[in-house]
């Protein structure tokens, strides 16, 4: 089912003026008919009077960015989107299953309450307008297990609008609470796909090719996908996903502890290379400084003693603590 939309109703301020009129017609005839006593004066009058409420139902208006979709007896007739005051047929009714969810949103946020999705009492006045502004869904925090199987907690954030009211409204029992289930099922199949860090022969292109993608690096792309996952899903419910951005992501707290001391081992490991690569180069230099100069002769029993100090004094977490020999060197 396509959109349909209606151009030719909004004439409300004209069916207001014209309605106006008879309804004080109707009361004017009213007294007119009991001065004079004329039952077919009076009949009308009271008539209109009792019945002539029911045409101000036809009187709609809409403010920029919104829309009413209109059925009569079941079928859908057509939706009005331009902001303006209209007059539709009083027997149409208007349509959104979605009038009652609150989404944790802008626009749909209301008294602090945080829940993703979150139902109006029944003391509350239902508008059964839809919003076509742009609107930002942040969804809450899940619990996934990337490709290696470490428990993560991811939060992503997505820019949507109501791109066809008619699909919106009639091809999914309730737009909001669909999107928001669409946006939790994209983000498990996306996330099992990356590890946290990059990790050795994972394939997160799909190629059969290893390669450096990671939910800490590779953020950008993974939004991306995320953004075209739900897309793909949310089509036919008329939605249009304009972006989607990541917003939390971290271990989950029960192997934070245990990630955190990886990381600062791997950090050591790595710093412990560089020293011991640059140590070794200058205790290369040294030796062919002191050979190519001259300084002094050394046997292969000194030069051993000799790698051994510097590579201590180089490598050492401490600073050296010399001892000078004032004897021979032998």
């Amino acid at each position: 089912m396509k959109e349909k939309i209606l151009t030719t109703k909004k004439n409300g301020l004209l069916a207001t003026g014209v309605i106006s009129v008879l309804y004080l017609l109707a009361i004017g005839m009213c007294i007119l008919g009991g001065i004079v006593g004329n039952a077919f004066i009076v009949v009308p009058g009271v008539v209109w009077v009792c019945i002539g409420w029911f045409p101000f139902l036809g009187l709609k208006i809409l403010k920029p960015q919104e829309a009413l979709v209109f059925t009569l007896f079941g079928n859908y007739v057509g939706t009005i989107k331009e902001a303006g005051f209209y007059f539709v047929n009083p027997f149409c009714v208007a349509v959104n299953p979605a009038a009652k969810t609150k989404l944790n949103q802008s626009g749909d946020v209301k008294q602090g309450k945080t829940l993703d999705v979150m139902k109006i009492g029944n003391g509350e006045s239902i508008s059964k307008k839809i919003s076509t502004k742009v609107m930002t869904l942040n969804n809450s925090r899940q619990k996934i297990n990337d490709c290696l199987g470490n428990p993560i907690e991811i939060g992503i954030a997505v820019t949507w609008r109501v791109a066809d009211t008619a699909q919106a409204v009639f091809h999914v029992d309730n737009y909001k609470e669909y999107l928001s289930l669409q946006c939790d099922a994209a983000v498990r199949n996306i996330v099992r796909i990356y590890p946290y860090d990059v990790a050795p022969d994972v394939d997160t292109t799909g190629d059969g090719k290893a390669d450096e993608g990671s939910l800490r690096g590779s953020s950008e792309v993974v939004a991306e996908r995320i953004r075209e996952e739900i897309q793909e899903k949310v089509k036919e419910a008329g939605l249009e996903v304009l972006e989607s951005r990541i917003t939390y992501l971290a271990y989950a707290p029960e192997i934070a502890a245990a990630m955190l001391q990886r990381q600062q081992a791997a950090a050591i490991i790595d710093a412990r290379k560089m020293i011991v690569d640059g140590a070794v180069g200058m205790v290369e230099m040294a030796l062919e400084s002191l050979d190519k100069n001259k300084i002094v002769e050394l046997d292969e029993e000194r030069k051993a003693a000799m790698v051994s100090n510097l590579l201590v004094v180089l490598c050492g977490n401490h600073d050296a603590q010399p001892i000078v020999n004032s004897g021979s060197l032998y």
